[in-house]
């Protein structure tokens, strides 16, 4: 009897998982797209992101404390040839900083900030020989004499690099300069990342020969006020971001947003502008020269997410653009010859 209700439970249970199975198997997914979301003024997200209240601010005060308790231990790892990584949730831009400028006062320190994405690498290398040679002019002053001897144990410079994992530097060339720079002899480098992916960045030989990374696990919880500044943010649509993509394009299509951007600061009461007046502005001004040409410079819009369409009570298909008229006077600015 007992083998019996074992078996019908057995059964039982393996009918569930198959029904199971075959449900969420034929469940829809949802048409519902991240890009249907109505855009908010960068501006006004930046401010209400400034304005939130920190949280637990007792707990990371003391945290800080406790790294700055070790400032001592990562001057000894730095003069002991290893170079310094630090990983973990929250920016670290301030921590680093404090470090540098309480710990490394004896040295020649260099900051790189990686999350600025015009940065490269020749700005890092022109900062560095500028450094050298500012030290080799002044022990020239100083003690003549002293000029042609090597540097002593304490003579390194260190790079600061805030976020090694940043835009400008996730190269494989970018990153094997840097190996480079760090293998020099009086170079020693501490940086952070943040990047969940960071770490594939660097092959075996760059982390254990070239950077000879120390690792070192510094959640600080602190917010990316600084270097969120410098990447749109998600939920907004930015003009700066647009006028970015619109410069790649050609004339033409530049010429042919210019006028629908014109349309809609003239008409902010309407749902778009219809497609039929666009192509008749466009091929008035001879930016398009038939419907298929207007197309190709809608479709490419659309692929950059500079506008959207949708239909007007009229029933006719309109295109707009998903800025606010501020935002898109800044745009027109940006963008106008």
């Amino acid at each position: 009897m007992e083998i019996n209700d074992v078996e019908e439970e057995e059964f039982e249970f393996s009918r569930n998982y198959f029904l199971a199975k075959e449900l969420g198997g034929s469940s829809k997914k949802s048409g519902r797209k991240f890009s249907y979301t109505d855009p908010v003024d960068e501006q006004e997200l930046r401010t209400a992101a400034i304005n939130l209240e920190p949280k637990h601010e007792r707990e990371v005060a003391s945290l800080m404390e406790r790294y700055k308790a070790s400032y001592p231990d990562w001057v000894f790892m730095l003069r002991s040839g290893f170079g310094f990584l630090m990983y973990g949730f929250g920016s670290k831009k301030a921590l680093i900083e404090d470090f540098a400028s309480t710990s490394l006062t004896e040295y020649s320190v260099v900051v790189i900030n990686g999350y600025i994405q015009s940065i490269n690498l020749k700005q890092v290398v022109v900062a560095i020989a500028e450094v050298w040679w500012d030290q080799i002019k002044a022990k020239r002053r100083n003690s003549p004499s002293q000029a042609q001897k090597p540097f002593n144990s304490r003579s390194i410079d260190d790079l600061l690099v805030n976020n090694i994992d940043g835009p400008s530097f996730r190269e494989p060339e970018s990153q094997l300069l840097l190996a480079r720079i760090a293998s020099c002899t009086h170079i020693r480098i501490i940086a952070s990342i943040d990047h969940v992916n960071a770490p594939l960045l660097c092959d075996k030989k760059m982390v254990h020969t070239q950077f000879n990374w120390y690792w070192y696990h510094v959640p600080t919880f602190a917010p990316y006020m600084v270097e969120g500044v410098f990447f749109p943010l998600i939920l907004a649509q930015s003009a700066k971001t647009a006028a970015i993509v619109l410069q790649s394009l050609t004339p033409n299509a530049q010429g042919v947003f210019r006028v629908l951007a014109q349309y809609q600061l003239s008409h902010p009461d309407e749902e778009g502008m219809p497609i039929e007046s666009l192509y008749a502005a466009s091929r008035e001004r001879f930016l398009v020269s038939s419907q298929v040409t207007l197309n190709s410079h809608l479709t490419e819009f659309k692929d950059h997410e500079l506008i959207k369409t949708r239909r007007n009570t009229d029933g006719q298909d309109c295109v707009y653009i998903p800025l606010a008229n501020d935002g898109l006077e800044k745009l027109l600015a940006e963008i106008n010859p």
